[in-house]
C-alpha cells in the first residue's frame, strides 16, 4: 500500500477552463477517502489525474514517496474501478480477472492463485466461466472489483461504482466494498455524487465545488460542524433548513429574527458570535437541519425562546419518521418529526428550533461563523 499526496494540484484545458483549482491533500497509508459533489465539481477529473488518465496542468502528485506526475498509468503500480465496469465481453470471469495479470507476464500458477483469492473474497467462485452479459449488474461490478484487487495495487480507484445499480443493490454493494477494504486494507479513493455512499464508507470526505474543495473532514464532523452554506446543504437528507436573520440582542440574550419570530441562541453559540464581531442588527443566515425541529409539546416546552410558527404545506408519511414541509412567512421549513405526529396538511403549528443545533452563516462569504477551519489541512477545529 501506499501512501497519496496532491500538492496544489489544478487542471486547466486549452479553453481557458479550470476543471480543478489548487487542490491539497495528504491520503494516509490504507485510508478510505471519498471525493464528494454534484456533476461537474471535478471529483472525477482528480481521480483520473491521480490515475494518469488525465494530465496534470500544475502541482505535484506523489504516490508511495515518488513524483507521478509524468509517469505513464501502466507504472503508477494503481488499479481502477469504472462506472460502467468495463468488461471485456468476449471473455469469461476468470479471463477477465486474470488479464491484467496476463499482461505483466505473472507466472500462471500465481494468477490462478490470485484469482481464486479474490473470486473468494468476492462470492464469484460459481460464476468463473460466465460472460459479462450473463450477470446481473451487482454481479458484474464485483468482477470489476476483482480485476483491480488481484493486482494487490498500491491504491486501488473507483469512479461512481455503485451509480448505474438500483438502491436496494447499491445499498448490498457498499456493505461488500467496506468490508472488501476492511479486509484488504487497500488505500482507496472513492468518487460519488452519492452523500449516502460518502457518508457510510469514507474515513475521510473531501466535499467539492466548482473545481474547489470546500472541506476536508470525517463524515460526523461534516455532518455537525460544516465549514459553509454549500457543504451544510450538500451533506444530509433532507437538505438543512436556510433563513435569512437578523441578530438581535435583548434581556442579556442573542436572537436570530426571522420571519416575525426571534429565534434564541445558545449562550455558547451567542458567545461566539460576538467574539467573531458580529452584533446587534448584522444580517445572518441560519441554518437548521430538519430532525432538530420539534413538535412535541414536551420539547417545545423546553425551547421556549426558539420557535417559530407556521403553516403545514405537505405532510410525507416515511414509515419510522415524517417530514412536515411548513410555511414560514413565504419560506419552507422542513421537519423531520415522529410518525405519530398529529400534525396534517392545513393546520398552523408550532415548531421548536434545538437551538444548540442552530448554525449560522455569514451573508455575503457563506461561512459558517460559528466553526474554525484550519487553512492547511481544510478540517473543521472542534473545540
Amino acid at each position: 500500500m501506499a501512501e497519496v499526496s496532491l500538492k496544489h494540484i489544478n487542471k486547466k484545458y486549452p479553453n481557458g477552463f479550470e476543471a480543478v483549482k489548487d487542490f491539497n491533500l495528504d491520503i494516509a497509508d490504507g485510508e478510505f477517502v471519498i471525493f464528494v459533489g454534484p456533476s461537474g465539481c471535478g471529483k472525477s477529473t482528480t481521480l483520473r489525474m491521480v490515475a494518469g488518465l488525465e494530465d496534470i496542468s500544475g502541482g505535484e502528485l506523489i504516490i508511495g514517496g515518488t513524483l507521478m506526475n509524468d509517469v505513464e498509468p501502466k507504472d503508477r503500480d494503481i488499479a481502477m474501478v469504472f462506472q460502467n465496469y468495463a468488461l471485456y465481453p468476449h471473455m469469461s470471469v476468470k479471463e477477465n480477472m486474470e488479464f491484467p495479470l496476463k499482461i505483466a507476464k505473472m507466472p500462471q500458477a500465481e494468477i490462478d492463485q490470485r484469482v481464486a483469492e479474490a473470486a473468494k473474497t468476492l462470492g464469484l467462485e460459481n460464476l468463473l466461466d460466465r460472460k459479462p452479459k450473463a450477470l446481473s449488474g451487482g454481479q458484474r461490478q464485483r468482477v470489476a472489483m476483482g480485476r483491480a484487487i488481484v493486482r494487490n495495487p498500491k491504491v486501488l480507484l473507483m469512479d461512481e461504482p455503485l451509480s448505474n445499480l438500483d438502491a436496494k443493490l447499491r445499498g448490498q454493494m457498499r456493505v461488500e466494498i467496506s468490508r472488501l477494504h476492511e479486509k484488504l486494507g487497500a488505500t482507496t479513493i472513492y468518487v460519488t455524487h452519492d452523500q449516502t455512499e460518502a457518508m457510510t464508507l469514507g474515513d475521510r470526505i473531501v466535499v467539492m465545488s466548482d473545481g474547489e474543495v470546500q472541506q476536508i473532514d470525517s463524515p460526523q464532523n461534516l455532518y455537525d460542524s460544516p465549514a459553509n452554506k454549500f457543504v451544510a446543504g450538500f451533506i444530509g437528507a433532507p437538505q438543512m433548513n436556510f433563513l435569512d436573520a437578523v441578530i438581535k440582542e435583548a434581556n442579556g440574550k442573542v436572537y436570530v429574527s426571522t420571519c416575525g419570530d426571534d429565534i434564541a441562541l445558545s449562550d455558547a453559540k451567542a458567545a461566539k458570535l460576538k467574539a467573531k464581531g458580529y452584533k446587534n442588527g448584522d444580517e445572518v443566515l441560519i441554518g437548521i437541519r430538519p430532525e432538530d425541529l420539534y413538535d412535541e409539546e414536551e420539547v417545545i416546552a423546553k425551547f421556549p425562546d426558539s420557535i417559530a410558527t407556521g403553516k403545514v404545506d405537505v405532510y410525507e408519511m416515511l414509515g419510522s419518521t415524517a417530514n412536515l414541509y411548513v410555511d414560514f412567512g413565504g419560506n419552507q421549513l422542513t421537519a423531520t418529526v415522529s410518525p405519530d405526529t398529529p400534525a396534517r396538511v392545513g393546520d398552523t403549528i408550532k415548531l421548536a428550533l434545538d437551538n444548540n443545533k442552530i448554525h449560522v452563516f455569514d451573508k455575503s462569504t457563506e461561512k459558517n461563523i460559528l466553526v474554525d477551519v484550519d487553512p492547511v489541512t481544510g478540517k473543521v477545529i472542534v473545540d
